[in-house]
């Protein structure tokens, strides 16, 4: 019975294990790849209309009573007052309190939730949010609308998003947008891993200039004025309008 309920939630939450797993069927592979476009059309229509987006990264398992907590829904709600969408992953912890500091300040609100076993339940400050099935197009949604990223402490899923994001940036498949860490003690080691990696040669000295790492919100606010609202206009940046052909 246990091997049996398993097996259904691998089949209800992800997708993504028979599409990674090796060659299949062409019909069926054809079939995944439909899924695919719609997941990412369903995507493009969600947040189209958000306006300019900030990206906050952070564990799902920080609960309301940690400082880390208050942290993020003042950095929520200080993106907001610019007139900056929030976006985040769409479920609890972190994530939850960057959405729900933006919707107490009275900004925009969104998140891409992905579909999990455990954990990832959407947060119920969001104005407008999507389930997704697959990792890769929700990674894709998180960073195609922003235009600058907040990492605050967090677990694997938030180094692969810091990572992916810093990777892009570097080999220049996106701009050069800001990436803030918040956390000088939490966020050592990676610190010390790029100091490592330019030791090695690995990557170049510029590369650690790819980021900002910082306790201070205010130093963190101000670093996105900088290199986003200012660098991109993003005060003046009109939403695009809605189009009646495309039922919107």
């Amino acid at each position: 019975m246990e091997s049996k309920d398993t097996n259904k939630q691998i089949d209800i939450y992800s997708k993504d294990i028979p599409f990674i797993e090796g060659p299949r069927a062409r019909e069926t592979e054809l079939f995944t790849v439909i899924q695919i476009m719609m997941e990412f059309i369903r995507g493009f229509r969600t947040f189209h209309f958000c306006g300019p987006c900030i990206t906050v990264f952070g564990s799902a398992r920080i609960k309301e009573d940690n400082p880390y907590y208050k942290m993020t829904m003042d950095i929520g709600a200080r993106l907001a007052r610019m007139g900056l969408t929030v976006m985040t992953g769409g479920g609890p912890g972190l994530m939850e309190a960057a959405n729900r500091g933006a919707r107490e300040a009275g900004g925009r609100s969104v998140g891409c939730n992905i579909l999990l076993p455990q954990e990832q339940d959407p947060n119920p400050y969001m104005d407008k949010w999507m389930d997704f099935q697959f990792f890769f197009v929700r990674k894709v949604m998180l960073i195609k609308y922003s235009y600058g990223f907040i990492v605050m402490p967090g677990g694997v899923g938030t180094m692969d998003e810091l990572f992916q994001a810093l990777t892009l940036i570097q080999t220049k498949k996106v701009t050069n947008f800001p990436v803030v860490l918040i956390g000088i003690d939490y966020y050592k080691d990676v610190t010390e891993l790029f100091d490592k990696m330019c030791e090695e040669k690995t990557i170049s000295e510029t590369d650690k200039e790819l980021f900002l790492i910082t306790d201070s919100i205010d130093e963190a606010i101000s670093h996105i004025q900088t290199h986003a609202v200012e660098k991109f206009n993003l005060n003046i940046k009109k939403i695009p309008k809605k189009s009646k052909l495309l039922f919107e």
